[in-house]
């Protein structure tokens, strides 16, 4: 019995000539449209965009934080099992004897530059010193924050932020792109991955929304990046010249300023633009070989004037740790925790106190960034005139754990999660296409694994150093009370003085710029193929426009996230990204169904045809 063809006629209809020659017309002008509404919305009213971004941002994840945590597990077992299956796992990514375009050598160098860069940078120090302070093991009061015991377990979740589910949900991506463009000779962009599931739909307003979904997608991905990257640039740069008017003014906690984050947006966006004019041949490969380079010789530092062999134990013990709890970790999903809830589990005594007191209990024992010395500080009046009201603060505090996990989890590993599948459609298409000819087997395992050993030797290498430093007590509590983007300054300043430190500062912040433009100006491209129907070859003033709407809209969210109390530049930027994502990732989880349909079809044809 034969199996009927696949449909493979995607038909994206481009204009033909004028300004948008080549373009899918509803696909650009929604996009920018899109994008230009946010930029005027969060320029003429900053602190309304604030506070509306960040109550959607709150909503969104009560209800769908499990959502995030078990799709992105689910990605994971779905990748495992189609590389090891023999069946699905042998499939070459292209027509029958179609070899690889690029050796392993080429394959992996440009597989790193895609996935790692700014982020790395920003979290090398910042994460595994963050996470030693605060993560699931350290709430469930198993370990005490800040101490040896707590290594163990912050390398387990720093492991988990940038290891195999990271690299699976571009790999997800990218391989559902490969396959269809390379054994069903579709176009290279969203929609084709969903033909399985809806067929001819996609040539109309259903394909256009998933595409837009992927610029949308694509530009808070890359603009999460871009601030983080220019934060960290801006602490550079200060480190280097001392120039107060980059940073806030508070001596004892210095950030960067607007005006300082501003002024580097506008000179790493600048320098993105002209890269991306000069196209992936002049600007992205020579920018690369040149990250590649300067990220040996920050690697080579720390290796020889760091704390290499205390990394090393980390690394391997930390390694293990992440595998024996690698299940948990993938599905380990909380819920938000009600007041009814939280009441429910208190003594009776507290139960009878006044409504407002059990609010402030709640929200204190809740609070995934506090401790039970701060909760209990903060205990009303009302609770410590109560008969052992020591033993009474414990009790509310473990009371309190659920809401803790949940607010941890969703500020930290969803907010991971979110980030990285609003940046795979830029990295999996990339993967995708670096990768014809490769194996479904090869491109799995070998845009998983190798770079997620590679995350995990440098968040140990950089991070440990950081972490002995406090440990040893050489650093005092300066590392930690660091903002995250200034913590490797900080911490290169304990290992290393006088020109040797100004040197590699100086080399540094060179490495952060050049990271920042490689990942603008490779997702102001991917944005104009997504737009062009997988076109690898596009329009340049196209290019200057989407360089231009992805400055403003970093620019304009900085701006919101610093506008009233509470001010945090990133944070607009961020509840942007998380609700930004969100489609996406129902997109994501229609592509992995999609791709078991085409999977499963595509044996049966091959059985049949023998």
């Amino acid at each position: 019995m034969s199996i009927k063809p696949p449909f493979t006629a995607v038909d994206i209809k481009k204009v033909p000539s004028g300004f948008y020659e080549g373009y899918s017309l509803p696909i650009a002008l929604v996009s920018k449209i899109g994008m230009t509404l946010l930029v005027i919305w969060a320029l003429i009213w900053p602190g309304n965009a604030k506070t509306i971004l960040s109550a959607v941002n709150g909503s969104l994840l009560n209800s769908f934080n499990s959502f995030y945590i078990i799709s992105v597990g689910l990605f994971t077992l779905f990748l495992l099992i189609v590389a090891v299956l023999p069946a699905t796992g042998k499939k070459i990514l292209g027509p029958e004897g179609e070899t690889p375009e690029f050796s392993n050598f080429s394959w992996f160098a440009m597989m790193f530059g895609a996935g790692l860069g700014v982020g790395l940078m920003v979290f090398a120090t910042a994460e595994p010193l963050g996470l030693w302070g605060s993560n699931p093991v350290v709430l469930r009061g198993e370990v005490v924050a800040n101490s040896p015991e707590a290594v163990e377990s912050a390398y387990r979740y720093t492991f988990l932020h940038y290891g195999f589910h990271a690299w699976g949900v571009y790999v997800i991506t990218g391989l559902s792109l490969a396959y269809y463009a390379y054994t069903r000779n579709m176009p290279l962009t969203i929609r084709s991955a969903l033909t399985p599931l809806f067929g001819r739909a996609v040539n109309g307003p259903l394909g256009h929304l998933v595409d837009i979904l992927g610029v949308v997608a694509t530009i808070l991905g890359v603009s999460v990046t871009i601030g983080f990257g220019i934060s960290q640039f801006v602490d550079g740069v200060y480190a280097v010249s001392g120039m107060e008017w980059l940073m806030n003014g508070n001596l004892d906690a210095p950030k960067p300023s607007t005006v300082g984050l501003i002024s580097a947006l506008l000179l790493i966006m600048g320098m993105s633009i002209l890269s991306a004019i000069s196209g992936v041949g002049r600007g992205i490969k020579y920018l690369s070989n040149l990250n590649l380079v300067l990220s040996i010789i920050l690697l080579l530092t720390f290796v020889f004037f760091g704390s290499f062999s205390f990394a090393m134990t980390k690394f391997g013990s930390g390694l293990v740790d992440y595998i024996l709890h690698f299940v948990e970790l993938s599905f380990g999903a909380y819920g938000p925790q009600s007041v009814n809830a939280f009441t429910a589990g208190i003594p009776e005594a507290v139960k009878a106190l006044p409504t407002t007191d059990i609010a402030l209990i709640y929200s204190s024992a809740t609070n995934a960034w506090g401790t039970l010395a701060g909760f209990t500080e903060t205990l009303p009046a009302s609770v410590t005139a109560l008969e052992n009201s020591d033993k009474l603060a414990t009790t509310l505090y473990e009371a309190g754990e659920p809401g803790r996990q949940f607010a941890w989890q969703a500020g930290w590993t969803t907010f991971y999660w979110a980030w990285w599948i609003a940046f795979s459609p830029f990295v999996g298409l990339f993967l995708a296409r670096i990768s014809k000819g490769r194996s479904v087997r090869e491109f799995i395992f070998g845009c998983v694994i190798a770079p997620a050993v590679v995350c995990f030797l440098w968040m140990t290498i950089l991070g440990a150093t950081a972490i002995d430093l406090e440990l040893t007590g050489v650093a005092d509590g300066s590392i930690i009370g660091a903002t995250n983007t200034a913590k490797l300054f900080v911490t290169l300043g304990h290992m290393i003085s006088g020109g040797f430190l100004s040197g590699l500062t100086i080399m540094c912040v060179v490495l952060i710029m050049t990271f920042l433009v490689t990942s603008a100006d490779s997702g102001i491209l991917v944005l104009n193929t997504i737009m062009s129907g997988g076109e690898q070859e596009t329009g340049i003033k196209h290019r200057i426009i989407w360089g231009v709407i992805l400055t403003s809209v970093v620019g304009t969210l900085i701006i919101a996230g610093n506008s009233g109390a509470g001010a945090n530049p990133l944070d607009s930027l961020k509840n942007a990204m998380i609700i930004g994502a969100l489609p996406f990732t129902m997109v994501m989880v229609l592509m992995v169904i999609s791709l078991i349909k085409a999977l499963y079809r595509d044996g049966l044809r091959t059985k049949t045809d023998s």
